[in-house]
């Protein structure tokens, strides 16, 4: 008798991600050697991390990792990161890092983090959490890390991106594969988060409920508990299935302008390397908005403060020019039009 469908299902998602993860390695891993290493010598299996929180999704990844990786001759571990935002929150972690040596991964870290207040208790969360994931994946000299992102989590993803008014790139949500060389690796965007907590139930693993998930002081929480359920209910099921598969379409779209700004930059710049305004102007919006967004980021403005309405602004310079002064961009970028060109550089 086979696994239950849940298990199989988390199984599966794991086993396709590692094939991926090995087919890349081995790549890399082929390339031609430097001279002074040995012609025939065997490159080491790849490890991968499993980011756990002692949840119901990450636990479900965490027990299919254990199972799948071995079968593959990929070695696995994980992690487990302490935001030190609750009584006890080292404990639970010291608890989590047991139960993942228990399953049987090897390393298991548990990290304890800072959490700052930038752009919101859950962005400062979330940054201190990534930071932790990606020193821990040169420290142990990981290749990838999975994250137990499940389809709900990608459709609250697409509502919060169009409750902001963001473009699509925002409502692409999170992508199967991101971060520097593709490190982090989503399985379960495709599954559902009541397959991940069967998945437990079955194999009695335990679990823990955060909190925070439940307290509608949080956003993510509000949508999770009263807003998709009042839109299932206004809508009807196949709501959460919609939002992902919109997901998709608008990642797909965005790729495509995305490589379209990138082709055309060229194109708009004059011999000294400034942005032509009429050629700018005569760019589709969606596309010139794109070059915009990416000059004012090599000239120094942080991605992450970089908003709609700072693109909006420097667009108005190109569409819309009264005689308007410079504006004022984050990470003390300036950028104003003279002569036809648009200067964007550090004030």
């Amino acid at each position: 008798m086979g696994p239950h469908p849940a298990v199989a299902a988390i199984r599966l998602a794991v086993r396709r991600v590692l094939h991926d993860i090995l087919n890349g390695h081995q790549a890399t891993s082929e390339a031609p050697a430097p001279s002074e290493q040995a012609p025939h010598e065997r490159p080491s299996p790849p490890l991968v991390l499993v980011a756990c929180s002692g949840g119901a999704d990450s636990m479900a990844l965490a027990s299919a990792l254990a199972f799948e990786a071995p079968k593959l001759g990929v070695r696995a571990g994980g992690i487990t990161v302490d935001h030190g935002l609750q009584p006890g929150s080292d404990l639970r972690a010291d608890e989590v890092a047991l139960r993942l040596r228990e399953l049987g991964l090897d390393p298991v870290d548990s990290v304890a983090v800072t959490v700052g207040r930038a752009g919101g208790p859950e962005a400062a969360a979330r940054d201190a959490r990534y930071a932790a994931l990606d020193a821990a994946a040169l420290r142990h000299g990981a290749t990838a890390i999975l994250l137990g992102h499940t389809r709900d989590d990608q459709a609250e993803t697409v509502l919060l991106g169009l409750a902001r008014g963001s473009g699509i790139r925002s409502l692409s949500g999170m992508a199967a594969v991101s971060g520097a060389d593709g490190r982090y690796r989503r399985p379960f965007l495709q599954l559902d988060r009541q397959t991940a907590r069967k998945a437990c139930m079955v194999q009695s693993l335990p679990v823990w409920d955060d909190p925070h998930n439940a307290d509608p002081a949080y956003t993510r929480s509000r949508l999770r508990h009263e807003g998709l359920p009042a839109l299932e209910k206004a809508l009807g099921k196949g709501v959460v299935e919609a939002l992902a598969r919109t997901a998709q379409l608008s990642r797909d779209d965005a790729d495509a302008l995305d490589a379209w700004a990138g082709q055309a930059e060229a194109s708009v710049r004059d011999a000294a390397g400034l942005l032509e305004c009429a050629k700018l102007y005569a760019l589709p919006p969606a596309v010139r908005r794109r070059v915009l967004r990416r000059a004012a980021i090599e000239a120094g403005a942080p991605a992450g403060s970089l908003f709609a309405r700072h693109i909006e602004e420097l667009d108005r310079l190109i569409t819309g020019w009264r005689g308007q002064g410079a504006i004022n961009l984050p990470g003390k970028v300036v950028a104003q039009r003279q002569g036809g060109r648009l200067v964007i550089r550090q004030g």
